[in-house]
């Protein structure tokens, strides 16, 4: 058996020699090949631009107070691979990891041969859900909380035939060269994730996405509910949380705290409450809702690594004016300091000008991503000479970024670290490598 570093590796290469998506005929066959495995799981499907993670990290936390075992399968990871296999919140051992890889490429061969494609390999993504599978069958989960990758109707977690429940989170303008350039054309991809006899809860928050989201609904005869700002009222900002009031279809309103800073988590938070609501599951009290989702914690969404410094994985504008939305309402006594980055395919000019359209930051420290997709810095620093006024300098890499920031920082000041999950993640192995150091 390979060592979980080899599998790494190899899993890094898999895009250099698989060029395009298998279909799902393709995965569903693998699947059966495999036995089927959790297929006989609770499983709740969630789709969105953002708040998938943040949504399925709530459900985690509250079905785990309820005493169950619930496996997460997320993407992108932060530092480790495993990080996207989650039990309980926590990333499954290196071993299991290996036995579940080891599993799937077994049974390559068999594929190819079945399905008559002699050159057949399943893609990172796919291979990752494959293994996904197989890992909360070994570990005999009760929910799995089902994460797609990209879209909804073409994703390979779309293969999963009988889920519990479906949830759609916030949708907006991203990856738009795959799923659509108008916002009903992306809900519609993502609403393929609907089945017949299964609800669906969505985030109403853009009326041309509820109006795609309904109609598909009503095709299919599902129940659709809806989770709208009218339905967290009396928020709180405090120093380390945030309290509300959840519009509950069967208590009136419920009292939550969210411990963190952002403010969209209310959003993410409601949605999950409703989805712990149409799941009628007997088992999760009003107890075990208020305080799962109290103690949740979602890494690189607002978390605070040291004190005054915050990642944050807002990678999109929706994502982006969620953040300034958080920043403009923090309680900063001291500056407020950015490190920014991003990757080549995301629209940054307009992230940029949203983030600079109020001066919330003294300085800005720009960075170019360590990774193939990483948007040069001489891209970047056009757009912040476009809009930013000067009030910025250029790293040729992140840990420079970072130290100087930290040795201009006093008690009172802010840090954020923001525009993409891969500077998040390579924030915190730096800090991990310190630390071992």
């Amino acid at each position: 058996m390979k060592s979980y570093r080899e599998i790494e590796e190899y899993l890094l290469s898999v895009p250099k020699f698989t060029r395009k998506k298998n279909t799902l005929e393709d995965t569903s066959r693998f699947l059966e090949i495999l036995g089927n495995p959790a297929s006989e799981k609770k499983v709740i499907h969630v789709a969105g631009t953002n708040g998938k993670g943040s949504v399925c990290a709530y459900l985690c936390s509250v079905l785990g107070e309820a005493g169950y075992s619930v496996g997460m399968f997320s993407s992108p990871h932060l530092v480790e691979m495993r990080e996207r296999f989650r039990i309980n919140g926590v990333p499954v051992e290196e071993e299991v990891f290996a036995y579940a890889f080891t599993k799937v490429m077994d049974k390559i061969d068999i594929m190819r041969e079945v399905s008559g494609n002699s050159t057949y390999h399943p893609t990172f993504f796919e291979l990752l859900f494959l293994m996904g599978m197989i890992i909360y069958q070994e570990k005999d989960v009760d929910y799995i909380l089902l994460e797609t990758g990209l879209g909804g109707r073409l994703d390979a977690t779309n293969t999963v035939e009988n889920p519990v429940l479906t949830v759609i989170t916030e949708i907006g303008m991203d990856h738009m060269e795959y799923l659509g350039d108008t916002i009903s054309q992306i809900a519609e991809e993502k609403a393929g994730i609907f089945k017949q006899g299964t609800p669906v809860v969505f985030c109403d928050k853009r009326r041309e996405a509820t109006e795609v989201i309904l109609k598909r609904a009503e095709v299919l005869g599902i129940q659709a509910f809806p989770v709208g700002s009218e339905d967290y009222i009396n928020v709180n900002l405090t120093n380390k949380s945030i309290d509300f009031s959840f519009h509950s279809r069967y208590y009136d309103y419920i009292r939550l705290t969210v411990a963190t800073k952002a403010l969209y988590q209310v959003e993410n938070a409601s949605i999950a409450a409703r989805c712990i609501e149409v799941l009628k599951d007997s088992k999760v009290t009003r107890k075990h809702l208020t305080e799962g989702i109290r103690k949740t914690v979602w890494e690189g969404r607002m978390e605070e690594i040291m004190p005054g410094v915050f990642l944050e994985g807002a990678h999109n504008e929706d994502g982006i004016r969620a953040f300034v939305q958080s920043v403009s309402a923090d309680a900063c006594e001291g500056k407020r300091f950015m490190l920014f980055s991003t990757v080549l395919d995301k629209d940054y000019e307009s992230m940029v000008r949203i983030l600079e359209e109020k001066p919330l930051f003294d300085l800005t420290a720009v960075t170019r991503l360590d990774n193939g997709r990483a948007a040069s810095l001489d891209d970047l620093r056009a757009v912040f000479e476009r809009y930013s006024e000067g009030r910025y300098e250029v790293f040729a890499r992140a840990e420079d970024a970072f130290t100087f920031l930290l040795k201009g920082k006093k008690e009172k000041d802010y840090i954020y670290i923001v525009g993409s999950l891969y500077l998040v993640g390579e924030i915190k192995a730096l800090l991990r490598r310190r630390t071992d150091d």
